[in-house]
């Protein structure tokens, strides 16, 4: 009689910060919404996956992050505008777009990673052995 699993699709393990190849280890040391570290394992627990396949990798994350922020930037002054009505205060939107980068710098550092590993590479694709703990070597 076979086992019967469902594997975890892409969208909810990149979320939660799981390793891309194995979906199983976490990708962070604590969980987004944490005073905990906000480090990035250099390992996956589960698997072994090594996250920076090269020294300087993660800088590609700077560019994913710089599109994050943008968005970020236009959503909120355009919110801004829609909420007050005000065009004429720079100071309300230079507070405004500063306010936001700082609260969402946490949230931009760790999914600009999660995109690079899942969506920009792809040698780091779900590998279904490893999900199933049935993988021989790192």
């Amino acid at each position: 009689m076979a086992t019967e699993y469902t594997l975890p699709s892409e969208w909810k393990s990149a979320l939660a910060g799981k390793c891309p190849r194995c979906r199983k280890g976490n990708m962070f040391k604590a969980p987004l919404l944490s005073l905990r570290s906000k480090k990035m394992l250099d390992h996956c627990p589960h698997c072994g996956l090594k996250f920076e396949k090269e020294p300087g990798y993660f800088y590609v994350a700077m560019y994913v992050s710089y599109a994050f922020v943008v968005a970020e930037l236009v959503s909120s002054c355009v919110a801004t505008y829609v909420l007050t009505g005000n065009l004429e205060s720079p100071w309300l939107y230079l507070s405004v777009a500063l306010g936001m980068s700082i609260l969402l710098s946490p949230f931009n550092y760790r999914y600009s990673r999660i995109v690079l590993l899942y969506y920009l590479t792809p040698q780091f694709q779900f590998k279904e052995e490893y999900y199933l703990g049935k993988y021989r070597d790192n």
